[in-house]
Protein backbone atom coordinates (compact mmCIF):
# COMPACT_ATOMS: atom_id res chain seq x y z
CA UNK A 1 0.00 0.00 0.00
CA UNK A 2 0.98 3.85 -0.68
CA UNK A 3 1.57 5.47 2.42
CA UNK A 4 1.60 9.05 2.47
CA UNK A 5 3.72 11.60 4.91
CA UNK A 6 4.32 15.41 5.36
CA UNK A 7 7.33 16.54 5.28
CA UNK A 8 8.51 20.02 6.39
CA UNK A 9 10.90 21.76 4.74
CA UNK A 10 12.00 25.08 5.12
CA UNK A 11 10.27 26.26 2.28
CA UNK A 12 7.62 24.30 1.42
CA UNK A 13 5.09 21.90 2.32
CA UNK A 14 5.91 18.61 0.53
CA UNK A 15 4.22 15.10 0.00
CA UNK A 16 6.45 11.52 0.01
CA UNK A 17 5.18 8.81 -1.47
CA UNK A 18 7.10 5.40 -0.73
CA UNK A 19 5.84 2.59 -1.47
CA UNK A 20 6.16 -1.45 -0.91
CA UNK A 21 7.58 -2.50 -4.39
CA UNK A 22 9.13 0.33 -6.65
CA UNK A 23 10.15 -0.35 -10.46
CA UNK A 24 8.40 -2.88 -13.17
CA UNK A 25 7.37 -6.59 -12.39
CA UNK A 26 9.05 -8.68 -15.32
CA UNK A 27 5.45 -9.55 -16.80
CA UNK A 28 4.83 -5.73 -17.38
CA UNK A 29 8.15 -5.44 -19.15
CA UNK A 30 6.90 -8.31 -21.31
CA UNK A 31 3.65 -6.22 -22.06
CA UNK A 32 4.97 -3.33 -22.59
CA UNK A 33 7.35 -4.99 -25.36
CA UNK A 34 4.98 -6.90 -26.45
CA UNK A 35 2.74 -3.96 -27.24
CA UNK A 36 5.66 -1.98 -29.13
CA UNK A 37 6.68 -5.09 -31.17
CA UNK A 38 3.22 -5.36 -32.35
CA UNK A 39 2.99 -1.89 -32.95
CA UNK A 40 5.84 -2.43 -35.13
CA UNK A 41 4.92 -5.37 -36.90
CA UNK A 42 1.59 -3.32 -38.23
CA UNK A 43 3.84 0.34 -39.53
CA UNK A 44 7.16 -1.30 -40.02
CA UNK A 45 6.30 -2.55 -43.69
CA UNK A 46 4.45 0.27 -44.67
CA UNK A 47 7.40 2.73 -43.30
CA UNK A 48 9.90 0.80 -45.61
CA UNK A 49 7.48 0.71 -48.60
CA UNK A 50 7.65 4.13 -48.45
CA UNK A 51 11.40 4.22 -48.30
CA UNK A 52 11.19 2.19 -51.18
CA UNK A 53 8.73 4.04 -53.29
CA UNK A 54 10.71 7.57 -51.67
CA UNK A 55 13.73 6.11 -53.24
CA UNK A 56 12.27 5.23 -56.51
CA UNK A 57 11.19 8.79 -57.24
CA UNK A 58 14.45 10.36 -56.38
CA UNK A 59 16.05 8.17 -59.11
CA UNK A 60 13.23 9.71 -61.96
CA UNK A 61 13.62 12.93 -60.68
CA UNK A 62 17.54 12.83 -60.69
CA UNK A 63 17.16 11.01 -64.22
CA UNK A 64 14.96 14.42 -65.11
CA UNK A 65 17.25 16.63 -63.99
CA UNK A 66 19.87 15.21 -65.59
CA UNK A 67 17.74 15.35 -69.49
CA UNK A 68 17.57 18.79 -68.49
CA UNK A 69 20.81 19.56 -68.45
CA UNK A 70 21.95 17.30 -70.86
CA UNK A 71 19.77 20.11 -73.60
CA UNK A 72 21.47 22.44 -72.03
CA UNK A 73 24.64 21.19 -72.98
CA UNK A 74 23.27 20.22 -76.57
CA UNK A 75 22.12 23.68 -77.18
CA UNK A 76 26.05 24.93 -76.24
CA UNK A 77 27.44 22.22 -77.59
CA UNK A 78 24.81 21.20 -80.81
CA UNK A 79 25.13 17.30 -79.53
CA UNK A 80 24.31 15.01 -76.64
CA UNK A 81 27.50 13.43 -74.93
CA UNK A 82 29.10 10.39 -76.32
CA UNK A 83 28.53 7.25 -74.60
CA UNK A 84 32.31 7.28 -73.72
CA UNK A 85 31.84 10.93 -72.52
CA UNK A 86 29.10 10.02 -70.27
CA UNK A 87 27.45 12.00 -67.72
CA UNK A 88 30.87 13.40 -66.85
CA UNK A 89 30.38 15.85 -69.75
CA UNK A 90 28.05 18.06 -67.42
CA UNK A 91 30.88 18.70 -65.22
CA UNK A 92 33.85 18.08 -66.66
CA UNK A 93 34.57 20.09 -70.11
CA UNK A 94 34.87 17.20 -72.87
CA UNK A 95 38.18 17.18 -74.95
CA UNK A 96 37.60 18.89 -78.54
CA UNK A 97 34.57 21.27 -77.58
CA UNK A 98 35.01 24.60 -77.41
CA UNK A 99 31.72 26.52 -76.15
CA UNK A 100 31.32 24.78 -72.94
CA UNK A 101 29.07 26.74 -70.06
CA UNK A 102 29.40 24.21 -67.60
CA UNK A 103 29.07 22.16 -64.92
CA UNK A 104 25.58 21.85 -66.16
CA UNK A 105 24.70 20.03 -63.22
CA UNK A 106 24.32 21.64 -59.25
CA UNK A 107 27.34 20.68 -57.33
CA UNK A 108 30.08 20.04 -60.11
CA UNK A 109 29.84 16.32 -59.54
CA UNK A 110 27.26 13.68 -61.45
CA UNK A 111 25.19 12.30 -58.19
CA UNK A 112 24.97 8.11 -57.60
CA UNK A 113 21.50 6.62 -57.90
CA UNK A 114 19.42 6.17 -54.34
CA UNK A 115 21.07 3.14 -53.91
CA UNK A 116 24.60 4.04 -54.07
CA UNK A 117 25.50 2.85 -58.24
CA UNK A 118 26.45 4.94 -60.72
CA UNK A 119 23.66 5.65 -63.62
CA UNK A 120 24.55 4.33 -67.48
CA UNK A 121 24.38 6.10 -70.11
CA UNK A 122 24.07 5.43 -73.53
CA UNK A 123 23.82 8.14 -76.83
CA UNK A 124 22.37 7.63 -79.09
CA UNK A 125 19.70 5.19 -78.09
CA UNK A 126 17.49 3.07 -79.92
CA UNK A 127 15.07 5.78 -80.53
CA UNK A 128 15.94 8.45 -78.35
CA UNK A 129 19.07 10.47 -78.56
CA UNK A 130 20.18 9.32 -75.14
CA UNK A 131 19.13 7.10 -72.43
CA UNK A 132 19.92 7.29 -68.77
CA UNK A 133 19.28 4.02 -66.61
CA UNK A 134 19.29 3.38 -62.89
CA UNK A 135 19.50 -0.19 -62.21
CA UNK A 136 17.08 0.08 -59.57
CA UNK A 137 17.49 -1.12 -55.69
CA UNK A 138 18.77 -4.92 -57.31
CA UNK A 139 21.86 -3.38 -59.00
CA UNK A 140 21.28 -5.73 -62.08
CA UNK A 141 19.74 -4.90 -65.09
CA UNK A 142 16.39 -5.78 -66.39
CA UNK A 143 13.82 -6.57 -63.16
CA UNK A 144 10.38 -6.54 -62.25
CA UNK A 145 8.06 -4.63 -59.81
CA UNK A 146 10.26 -2.95 -57.44
CA UNK A 147 13.45 -4.15 -58.90
CA UNK A 148 12.72 -2.58 -62.61
CA UNK A 149 15.40 -0.86 -64.17
CA UNK A 150 14.31 2.99 -63.86
CA UNK A 151 14.88 5.03 -67.14
CA UNK A 152 13.83 8.07 -69.61
CA UNK A 153 12.96 5.68 -71.89
CA UNK A 154 9.54 3.45 -71.82
CA UNK A 155 10.48 -0.24 -72.53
Amino acid sequence: MTQMRKQRSSSALCYVVSSASEGFTLVEMLVVLTIIALILGMVGPRVLGYLGDSRIKTAKLQIESFGSALDLFYSDVERYPSTSEGLNALVQRPTGVEIWNGPYVKGARVPLDPWGNAYLYRAPAETVPYEIVSHGPDGRGGGSGASADISNVAH
